[in-house]
């Protein structure tokens, strides 16, 4: 299993996307440079993941930023448990994600080694993942696609994804999470990367309209 580790790996992937399916091309051409958007595996790249639920790109980074500066840069489990639930609330992280952070804290002092979780099959790192209090499917796939590099995931009920397919492929209504899935599945083994090209197809569609509309 190849993993997404570098800019080439995207390029490779999406050569062999294209292939697979030419609908793609078109696609791959309106979105631009596609981004990498790697992060390490370990508690700090989890931790980003769960900031990000259910807000925006630029609404989590802005509360990333503020997290950094209450547990420091790259934090571990320690440092985070360490801090207070206001200081935590301050920084603009709600009380649900406070709670799945720690409870994802106390996993990994419990033993939970989330180096040895990425190097395992999309299924079974699911699994481990979800077990976490806090921790559903999303979380998990989007964990595994951009701080474990599996080749192979696709985070079928995120939002932006859904609409970036409707757009792309003509449909008339944005698809559900089971739809897209379905469609995705064309794409093996290399959904991470597709998820990567709609995401980018998105934010390239919503940056156009911005610029018509000035």
């Amino acid at each position: 299993m190849r993993r997404i580790e570098t800019d080439e790996d995207v390029a490779f992937g999406l050569a062999a996307l294209i292939e697979i399916d030419p609908r793609l091309g078109p696609i791959v051409a309106i979105s631009g440079a596609v981004p990498l958007r790697r992060r390490p595996p370990g508690f700090a790249g989890l931790a980003r993941v769960v900031t990000a639920q259910q807000v925006s790109a630029q609404a989590a980074a802005s509360i990333w930023t503020r997290v950094e500066g209450v547990v420091g840069a790259d934090p571990d489990p320690r440092a985070f448990a360490s801090r207070t639930d206001a200081a935590l609330r301050a920084a603009g992280l709600s009380a649900a994600k406070v709670r799945t952070l720690r409870a994802v804290a106390a996993a990994i002092d419990d033993g939970l080694d989330l180096e040895a979780c990425a190097g395992l099959e999309e299924a079974a790192a699911i699994e481990r993942l979800t077990a976490i209090k806090g921790i559903g499917r999303w979380t998990a796939e989007v964990w595994l696609l951009f701080c474990a590099g599996h080749p192979d995931v696709w985070p079928a009920g995120d939002l932006a994804l859904q609409v970036s397919i409707g757009e792309g492929l003509g449909r008339p209504e944005r698809p559900s999470e089971r739809e897209s899935r379905a469609v995705a599945e064309a794409w093996r083994p290399w959904r991470s990367v597709a998820a990567r090209l709609f995401w980018a197809h998105y934010a390239a569609r919503r940056a156009g309209r911005e610029g018509m509309a000035r």
